[in-house]
């Protein structure tokens, strides 16, 4: 009887769904980028973006809860189209930047909310700052790169912050102290 038992047992085991366990993407850093707008004195728009930087994210496809992102980049990396408002932004008055100051995101937990999106949260860290935010995240597609011939994913998320809460709010509220945030970025499963 307790060779049937046992037997049964170890039926049971192997019949029971193997669980897929996340899988590691590294960031295509020439395909990703963060993009973010401000109101400048209710005149325009003013826009920037981030490029190139690098990062990984842990995807499980069958469980995106358990999945993880991780993400830093050099402050100094900023691009906004002039110069002089890249040194403006660097200088005392909003970063005061050097080429060590790192801007990182580590997530903390993820809600799936539908089929291909979920809110992201995490620890923001700028300016010697660290915050909680939240992404609003769109899986746009998982599958196979039909370049490079191996498994890719691709993410679109947003998210507002406030300049204040990181130390960069000068000249608020006349610049808007809301900054709209745009994320796109693609990533390949590591070797």
């Amino acid at each position: 009887m307790k060779t049937l038992l046992s037997s049964a047992a170890a039926l049971t085991l192997l019949a029971a769904p193997v669980l897929a366990a996340p899988v590691a993407y590294t960031l295509d850093t020439s395909h990703s980028q963060i993009l973010f707008q401000y109101n400048h004195l209710g005149f325009s728009t003013g826009m920037g973006m981030f490029s190139g930087f690098e990062g990984e994210i842990m995807f499980d496809q069958e469980d995106p809860s358990a999945s993880t992102v991780n993400v830093s980049f050099p402050v100094r990396s900023m691009m906004t189209g002039w110069e002089a408002r890249f040194e403006h932004f660097m200088s005392d008055d909003f970063f005061g930047a050097t080429e060590e100051d790192m801007v990182t995101f580590t997530s903390t937990a993820i809600e799936v909310t539908g089929e291909n999106t979920a809110n992201i949260t995490g620890d923001l860290s700028m300016n010697d700052v660290t915050k909680s935010v939240v992404l609003e995240a769109t899986l746009n597609q998982a599958g196979e790169h039909p370049m490079e011939g191996k498994p890719w994913v691709g993410f679109d998320a947003t998210t507002t912050l406030l300049r204040s809460d990181f130390g960069v709010g000068q000249f608020a509220p006349f610049v808007s102290d809301e900054v709209e945030v745009m994320i796109s970025v693609e990533a390949m499963q590591a070797e």
